[in-house]
């Protein structure tokens, strides 16, 4: 019954079917627990291989994928993520080689102490089990959750977007073909074969134990749902509310050239920046040169009441738009005093994601990295390498803005967790 066709159920089918993905992923886990580093390199190279050799394929089940989403009405945003290229979907293979060339995250000894009755102690790197992946109109998710997967030995279980069905199956056949090459279990990756969202709820409630994480991948509503009905643990990617911050002493060649990419590099990636701050002392003399460079490439600038007063041609920016992730060629401004008001601002309207000071006061940036409480700050960079490649993780299964176990960039070391191992010579408690 798992193969991958986008089949009809009634609820006694999909319950059954549900439970057969659980029980073969928790036994598609245990080998890949135990599977040797070599064995899953041979595995994500192949699964490379696969991609590479899948290209015409997989383009043409995009297309039909675009074809569907332009004719729903789908925003130039979703369609930017859901579109393949050539050059993506190479992209797509490099990013699995690149996780591949990474240390293996299962074994690795994060502390080790002796106690003084001579017991050893080591904390050491184990898989978490089975993962359950939940994302929207990203195709290339499929490719980067299945090779994280396998890099940190748990198995995945994923439910894509309908939007991208098309896409994803494509590209989830080329990566159990990558498995089989290795002699891994095909189950280790699999996706859910219908678009029937009760299938969702059964991934939420745990499967009957199959399932250790829930990640989820998406809009608000997405988030909420995961949120308020999973009875597994949740590793949640919010949406990205990120801010640009102009301080008075940045160098304004370079603030522009960070602007304009961190907002039009690509506005429909979490890490593009949707509000830029500004310190008034340099308003008068930075807004109108950086406004010049955004307006000339077609982005709309959606101002606060003193900005207008420097820019008379921008929309007047109510309260929700900075609390809205615009994922389009928008941007809101906002003058603030000093940088308590940027911080204050970023405190009340930013998402935790990713936020930027652009600065040449040494101390300024220092106070910014101290009291801006979000998974990822930065100084003079573009919000836009909020990504895990740019990181060094070969790729991401998401920016977790949560607090706990895992911030940030989701690479394969944080699809770990840890077991302590104790070494002792024959020591009782007295």
């Amino acid at each position: 019954m798992n193969t991958l066709t986008q089949i009809d159920m009634d609820a006694a089918q999909l319950s059954t079917y549900m439970t057969e993905l659980g029980v073969n992923a928790r036994k598609s886990a245990k080998a890949l627990r135990l599977a040797t580093p070599e064995i899953k390199t041979e595995a994500l190279h192949a699964m490379a291989d696969e991609i590479r050799k899948a290209e015409a394929g997989i383009l043409d089940a995009n297309a039909q994928d675009m074809a569907a989403a332009r004719a729903k009405g789908l925003t130039g945003a979703m369609l930017d993520r859901l579109e393949l290229t050539k050059a993506r979907i190479s992209g797509i293979a490099e990013g699995i080689e690149q996780i591949a060339a990474l240390p293996d995250p299962v074994g690795s000894i994060d502390t080790e102490w002796t106690q003084p009755n001579g017991l050893k102690f080591s904390k050491v790197r184990v898989p978490i089990g089975v993962i359950g992946m939940i994302y929207e109109s990203r195709p290339n998710v499929t490719a980067d959750a299945g090779a994280l997967c396998v890099k940190s030995g748990n198995a995945c279980i994923l439910r894509g977007g309908s939007e991208s069905v098309k896409s994803s199956t494509a590209i989830h056949a080329a990566l159990k073909r990558g498995l089989k090459t290795a002699s891994l279990p095909e189950t280790a990756i699999q996706m859910i074969a219908t678009t029937d969202r009760a299938a969702v709820g059964h991934l939420l409630g745990g499967m009957d134990g199959s399932v250790d994480l829930i990640i989820p991948r998406g809009g608000k509503n997405l988030i909420a749902r995961v949120q308020t009905d999973a009875r597994v643990p949740v590793l949640a990617h919010l949406e990205g509310l990120c801010h640009s911050y102009v301080h008075a002493s940045a160098d304004i060649e370079k603030a522009k050239a960070l602007i304009l990419n961190a907002k039009l590099r690509r506005t429909g990636v979490c890490g593009s920046t949707e509000t830029l701050l500004i310190d008034r002392a340099v308003a008068k003399t930075f807004l109108p040169e950086i406004a010049q460079d955004l307006i000339a490439q077609g982005c709309e600038l959606r101002a606060d009441a003193q900005a207008c007063k420097i820019l008379p041609t921008a929309i007047l920016a109510t309260e929700n738009d900075f609390r809205t992730e615009h994922l389009a060629a928008i941007l809101n401004i906002k003058i603030v005093e000093d940088i308590d008001g940027a911080i204050d601002h970023i405190a009340e309207f930013g998402s935790g994601h990713t936020d930027c000071i652009i600065s040449e006061d040494a101390d300024a940036t220092a106070r910014f990295f101290r009291d801006v409480d979000s998974a990822i700050v930065m100084h003079n960079a573009s919000t836009q390498f909020a990504d895990g490649g740019e990181f060094g993780f070969g790729a991401e299964i998401g920016i977790a803005t949560g607090r706990l176990h895992a911030r940030g960039p989701v690479g394969a070391q944080h699809l770990t967790t840890y077991k302590y191992c104790v070494d002792g010579t024959g020591q009782v408690r007295p």
